[in-house]
C-alpha cells in the first residue's frame, strides 16, 4: 500500500482500464479498475473499482465500462467510480482545498472536455484543475530522470489504443502523433476467441483470461524459431505450458505451471488450458495488426513514420530516447524486440535506445506527482475563480490538448 501523507494536489490518471490515483506526496498511487462489475454469485450488488476484491466468485463477471474505444461515453458509470474514489470509502476528499491533475485521451472530443471541466469544478468543487495527457506526464518524468535528453518519443500501449507521441524540448508535436487501434482489450479478446475455438469456451471469462494473458504471454524475439519450437511434440516443445484456471474456492487467480510440471494432464481438482503458440502469437498483434485483419502499421513502422514527421534536427534525439509505458509494455521481451525492429527500420546513422521504465502502468502518475512540486505548476492550472468568470473558454486557452 502507498504511504499516505496529505498534500494539496491530487493526481488522477484516468485510464480506460484502471484509475491511478493518489496525493502527489504519496510514494505510489492506488490502482483500481475503472469499471463497475456484477457477478453471478452476488446478483443484488454491483462492485465499483477495487470492491471486486470482496467478491467470492469472479467467474463470468459482467463489466460496465465508462470508456468505449478509448473515449468516455458513459458518464453515469464514470461518475459512480469517481464518487467511490473521492468518497469516504477511499480518499475522503475535501475537494475545495485540492488541485487536481487529470489525464484524458488524445484527440478528445470538445464536448467531453467541457463536461469534464464542468463536473470537476461545479459538482466536485476542486480548487484548481490541470487537464493533460498521460504522455505529457510521462515526458516530464523522463526529463527528470534523463535531464540531458532534449526530446523523447512516448509509446503508450494502453487498454484501447497504442499512441506514439513525440516531444521536442518538452513540447508535444501534435501533427506527428500516431494511433494504432490495438491495445490490451483487443489482445485479451483475441486470446478468449482462439482459446474458445481450440479448447474451452471462455468468451464470458474476461477477468480470468486477462489474468492468463498477463501470466503467460511474451513477445517473441525470434518469431520464426518460436513457431518452429511450438510445432514440436513432447520435450522438444519448450514453449507449451499448462495454465491452471481458478476455481474461486482454493485458487483465486490462475497460474502458469513450470516447464517440468506442464504435462498436459490435470491433477485432482484442476482445470487446465494448454498455452502453446498463443503465448507469443497474441502480443505479436502489436507488431503486425494485419494478422487479424486490422490494416494498420505495427508499432516499429509507426515509430519510424512518427519520427520522420518531426523536424530533421530532432530526429536523432527522438530515436535515442523512446519510452515504453502502459500495461502492454509489461510483456517480457517487449523492449528488446522493439529496439531490434526499430534499429532495422531506422536510418543507419541513428542511435536507437528504447527505455523500459520501472512500472509502465504507474509511470504517468509519477510524472504528475513530480509536476505538482514544480514551481511553474500553479501557472498551468485553471482556478475555480477563473472558470466561474470565463467558463470552459478559460480551459481552452490554458490547456495544450
Amino acid at each position: 500500500m502507498p504511504t499516505a501523507s496529505y498534500s494539496d494536489t491530487l493526481v488522477l490518471d484516468n485510464g480506460g482500464h484502471s484509475l491511478k490515483v493518489g496525493y502527489s506526496s504519496q510514494s505510489s498511487p492506488r490502482v483500481l479498475p475503472n469499471c463497475i462489475m456484477k457477478a453471478k454469485s452476488e446478483k443484488r450488488r454491483a462492485f465499483i473499482g477495487d470492491q471486486i476484491d470482496d467478491c467470492r466468485d469472479l467467474s463470468s463477471l459482467f463489466y460496465m465500462l465508462p470508456f468505449q474505444k478509448g473515449y468516455l461515453v458513459n458518464w453515469d458509470h464514470q461518475k459512480s467510480v469517481w464518487d467511490y474514489v473521492f468518497g469516504k470509502q477511499c480518499f475522503n476528499l475535501r475537494a475545495e482545498n485540492l488541485n487536481l491533475i487529470f489525464t484524458e485521451p488524445y484527440f478528445n472530443f470538445s464536448s467531453i472536455q467541457e463536461g469534464l471541466s464542468e463536473i470537476f469544478f461545479e459538482e466536485y468543487g476542486f480548487k484548481s484543475l490541470l487537464r493533460t495527457h498521460a504522455g505529457d506526464l510521462s515526458c516530464y518524468r523522463n526529463k527528470m530522470e534523463f535531464p540531458g535528453e532534449k526530446c523523447c518519443l512516448v509509446i503508450d500501449c494502453g487498454f484501447s489504443f497504442t499512441h506514439l507521441v513525440p516531444y521536442v524540448m518538452g513540447r508535444r508535436v501534435r501533427a506527428s502523433v500516431k494511433r494504432i487501434d490495438v491495445g490490451g482489450k483487443l489482445l485479451t479478446n483475441h486470446l478468449k476467441e482462439i482459446t474458445s475455438y481450440r479448447q474451452l469456451h471462455v468468451l464470458d471469462e474476461t477477468h480470468v483470461m486477462n489474468g492468463c494473458k498477463e501470466d503467460c504471454c511474451y513477445v517473441a524475439l525470434d518469431w520464426e524459431e518460436d513457431v518452429r519450437v511450438a510445432k514440436q511434440r513432447g520435450k522438444e516443445n519448450t514453449i507449451a505450458r499448462d495454465y491452471v484456471l481458478p476455481d474461486f474456492t482454493n485458487i483465486r487467480r490462475g497460474f502458469m505451471k513450470s516447464l517440468e510440471d506442464s504435462t498436459g494432464k490435470p491433477e485432482e481438482g484442476e482445470q487446465l488450458i494448454r498455452m502453446n503458440n498463443e503465448r507469443f502469437m497474441v502480443p505479436e498483434i502489436l507488431f503486425h495488426p494485419s494478422d487479424i485483419g486490422i490494416s494498420q502499421m505495427g508499432i516499429p513502422e509507426a515509430v519510424v513514420e512518427c519520427v520522420g514527421g518531426c523536424e530533421e534536427a530532432a530526429q536523432p534525439w527522438l530515436y535515442r530516447n523512446i519510452v515504453l509505458t502502459g500495461g502492454c509494455a509489461m510483456f517480457p521481451g517487449f523492449r528488446e524486440r522493439m529496439e531490434r525492429e526499430v534499429r532495422r527500420l531506422a536510418p543507419g546513422d541513428m542511435e536507437v535506445v528504447v527505455r523500459e521504465v520501472e512500472n509502465p502502468v504507474e509511470y504517468a502518475w509519477r510524472g504528475g506527482a513530480s509536476l505538482a512540486k514544480d514551481s511553474e505548476f500553479g501557472g498551468m492550472c485553471v482556478s475555480k475563480q477563473e472558470y466561474m468568470e470565463s467558463g470552459f473558454q478559460a480551459c481552452q486557452q490554458k490547456f495544450y490538448l
